[in-house]
Order: structure tokens, then sequence, then C-alpha cells
């Protein structure tokens, strides 16, 4: 199929693609689009050495960003095929869309895209209302089509990765590096990328607590205080490899649960600190009782009407000559 996606479906499938979240919001992918193929590379001036030094949240971030370009492509009439890395000749290449005109779209996909806008990081306390049982077994059920797992931790489990952010947390305290570079990223005002002091949410008041507190400027080390629920409902998402391409297929997983998620009303933060040390990641997934590898720890709640972190314009993800 040779003819060129118009512009417009163009921007509306690139708005979609990067609303997907990632680290610190640094947006760390760019895209090119010849005909009706839409490659998804990494973006190498978006690293994070020092809390992600081998790029596997990058490559979950693609993986978002990825399947939320699908869900856009169904929602226009687009079905979708893709593959993932590797790309020896282009190791930055993490995924190509080939997009076809369908008849027989895939309605899960394209209802999900509707709840793409509304989707955000919550930073904030959740009642003591569990989950109810059915989304639960919805939310598991999207990480397996999106070939990944999702298992719930019971209480002991949760205490054990309550007890392993304890552990990552005194860890990062010589390690001035690691915080230099979260202030990059993180505080004050950002119209394009990186996290708000407005988005970070209170800080409990207690811990080891049930949110990540990303703040490292004084004025945000000293805002609000809330209470956070002491019995979190915490998710560790895994898949059974840890290649590039499953980290790729991880972050896909993720997204769809995360949409998931927010059509059933629900919120989601993580609390990745463990997942930073890879000894700590071996123990994260030793508590979900399977074997496999652990990217995301997602704790589940009730969810607030709140704004999002601001994201750069399309056209700063292309090539200047598609722009």
């Amino acid at each position: 199929m040779s003819e060129q996606l118009p512009k417009e479906e163009v921007d509306t499938l690139l708005a979609a693609a990067v609303a997907a979240p990632s680290m610190h919001n640094t947006q760390p992918w760019r895209f090119e689009v010849e005909g009706h193929v839409i490659d998804v590379y990494l973006d190498g001036s978006r690293t994070l050495p020092a809390e992600d030094p081998t790029g596997r949240a990058m490559r979950i971030a693609a993986g978002t960003a990825t399947f939320n370009l699908r869900c856009a492509a169904e929602r226009l009439g687009y079905g979708t095929w893709f593959g993932l890395a590797p790309y020896p000749d282009e190791p930055d290449l993490l995924a190509r869309i080939v997009l076809e005109p369908t008849a027989t779209r895939d309605d899960e996909l394209s209802d999900l895209a509707v709840h793409i806008p509304y989707r955000h990081t919550d930073r904030n306390p959740s009642d003591a209302t569990p989950l109810p049982e059915h989304l639960r077994v919805e939310l598991m059920q999207a990480a397996y089509a999106g070939g990944a797992d999702l298992t719930w931790l019971g209480e002991d489990e949760v205490r054990g990765v309550l007890d392993l952010v304890l552990e990552s947390d005194l860890r990062e305290i010589g390690e001035w590096h690691r915080r230099a570079e979260r202030a990059h990223w993180v505080g004050g005002e950002r119209p394009a990328d990186g996290v708000p002091s407005s988005a970070l949410g209170p800080r409990s008041t207690s811990y080891p607590a049930a949110v990540r507190d990303l703040g490292t400027r004084p004025a945000d080390r000293s805002r609000t205080e809330q209470t956070f629920e002491t019995h979190p409902t915490l998710a560790v998402l895994s898949t059974n490899f840890d290649e590039p391409a499953d980290q790729v297929t991880a972050g896909a997983a993720l997204e769809r649960v995360l949409l998931t998620a927010t059509r059933a009303g629900a919120s989601a933060s993580f609390l990745n600190q463990p997942l930073e040390f890879e000894d700590l990641r071996r123990k994260v997934q030793h508590l979900t009782g399977r074997p496999g590898h652990a990217h995301m720890i997602i704790r589940f709640g009730t969810t607030r009407p709140h704004s999002g972190t601001a994201r750069r314009p399309v056209a700063d993800f292309l090539p200047k000559e598609q722009s």
C-alpha cells in the first residue's frame, strides 16, 4: 500500500501514541511514517542512564505508545499488523506497525481508544473500597491478551513489596546521580514533558508509602501530607522472558491493563523503586509465586478527576521532513 496516510490521521494516531505513560514522562520515542507503515523508535536523547541504565523502562514506554497507536488506528477504521524488535540493522527501531483499511475492526481496541485521554497516573490516596472481583479478572485477562501476566498480591506479599521499597529507597540515599537525574525531569513547571510539581500528589504521612514520592526540590519535599491506604491493592505485571521484545510486549500489555482500568473507573499508579535494582526485581517476581520477569508494580484504587502531565507537540516526534 503506497499512498500516504492523511496528515490529520497521522496527527490523530501520534497524539494517541504520545499520551502513553513513560518513566518521569520523558516521552522517549520518535516515529517515522512511510505510506501506511509507522515505525516506533527509541529517542536516545531522552535516556535515564542512572535510573534506567539498560533501557528497559524506555522499551516498556515504547510498548505503551505502540498499543495506543494501534487502538487509535482501529478507531479510525484500520486494522493493524505489527512486528517487534530486534532489527539488527536499526537497534533503536522497536516496532513496525502496518495499517490496512478494514471493515471488521477490533471493537475492544477501538473502544479502549476512547479512554486514552482520560488515563492518568493517580498519585492521590485511594479509599478502602476493594476492586470488584470481576474487574480483577478483567485486568488479568487484559494482561494475558497482551502477552503478559498480572498477579494480584495478598497481604503478606504487599508487605514484602513495601519492605523492598524501603530497601531500594535506602540504597538510593548515597546515589546522588539518581537524584540529580530525577531533578532534571521532576518538579517545577513542566509545559511539555517531565512531571510538574502539581502532578506529584500529596506526601504520605506514613512510610514506606503506597505511592512513590518523586519530589527532590525543597518545595516539593515540604508539600501537603495526607494519609494513604495502609493495605494498597498491588499487582505485578510480568513476562516469561526478558529480551527487548518482551519488554516492549510488557509495555503494550501494561497500557491495555491501564486503559481497561480507566474504562472501569479505577485509578492506577506505580511503585517501581525495587524494579530499578536487578536483585530486588528478582525478589519482586519471587513474591508473585510464578516464574518470569517483573516489569511493573501497579497500585490500583478509585479514580478522581484530575489533569495529566503535558506532552510535546506531535511534530516533535517526527523527522523534520515529515512534521
